[in-house]
């Protein structure tokens, strides 16, 4: 089973071109994601990281603690896009098999990585780095490691591929090191409007916008909130507009144009900022 979240709005979703896009892709690795155990936190984290820097995140799959599965979901995003992040499954037990699967997708050896095997002996006690711990070690041939401040056991990196822990306080802690590996460009900027309006009321007219401004991304989302808890009556609804550009100028006229739009129905906008 995969699951795939392509992370564009409901809208098209153009932008200048000015400027070089530099795109990334997400790949989460782990049954207990799958089966609603765990929550995936680390998607959105990243998302944001990746957008200080210029990157966006434009797509994020889930697939199972399967090799052939991770090998095909990673060989079809690294061909797709700049960077490829992957989380989960480079811990010490059976089931953690990402970096064979990643050494699989590179066609490449895998094995101890001397310094890896370095790091996580003097990290353990005698006689505590077992050969289950030893697994976190093997490292494919021709990567470079990612320091893990935390817990020790290291990521690493191959080609545009950077495979990091799933634990989401260690993977931001492993983030942190490489800001000097990637290199962002055009950076997204982003704003939001709401209103007590209707999404059918307003369709024509953001189809409009979308086509008077095709350097912006226009997608709406509509909200509605209960009369009281647990209540399945609606007190108030409305819907909520998201703008995204590369450019601050054009980004603001039509922001400015939603604003008017949102008027014409008689509702005082609201930002949401």
């Amino acid at each position: 089973m995969e699951m795939r979240i392509n992370c564009g709005m409901n809208m098209t979703d153009k932008v200048s071109t000015t400027e070089k896009i530099v795109t990334a892709a997400m790949l989460v690795i782990g049954d207990e994601i799958l089966s609603g155990r765990t929550q995936d936190t680390n998607s959105s984290y990243i998302a944001r990281w990746l957008g200080e820097l210029g990157i966006r995140l434009s797509e994020i799959r889930v697939v199972p603690d399967v090799q052939a599965e991770i090998v095909a979901a990673l060989n079809s995003l690294r061909a797709r896009y700049d960077y490829v992040f992957t989380s989960g499954g480079i811990g010490p037990t059976h089931d953690d098999i990402t970096a064979d699967a990643v050494a699989a997708a590179f066609a490449v050896p895998i094995g101890p990585h001397p310094q890896a095997m370095a790091i996580l002996d003097a990290h353990y006690k005698p006689g505590e780095f077992t050969e289950a711990r030893q697994r976190m070690a093997r490292i494919p041939d021709g990567a470079e490691l990612i320091d893990n401040p935390v817990s020790k056991a290291p990521g690493f990196h191959i080609g545009n591929v950077f495979v990091l822990a799933g634990v989401p306080m260690i993977l931001q802690a492993m983030l942190e090191s490489l800001r000097h590996r990637v290199t962002g460009g055009a950076k997204m900027l982003s704003t939001s409007v709401g209103g007590a309006v209707a999404e059918g009321h307003v369709a024509g007219a953001l189809g409009e916008l979308q086509v008077q401004f095709p350097d912006v991304s226009l997608g709406s989302y509509p909200y509605f909130r209960r009369a009281e808890p647990g209540s399945d009556k609606v007190s108030s609804y409305g819907v909520n507009f998201v703008l995204r550009s590369t450019d601050a100028v054009r980004l603001a006229l039509a922001r400015d144009s939603v604003r008017a739009m949102i008027r014409a129905q008689g509702v005082e906008p609201e930002d949401r900022d």
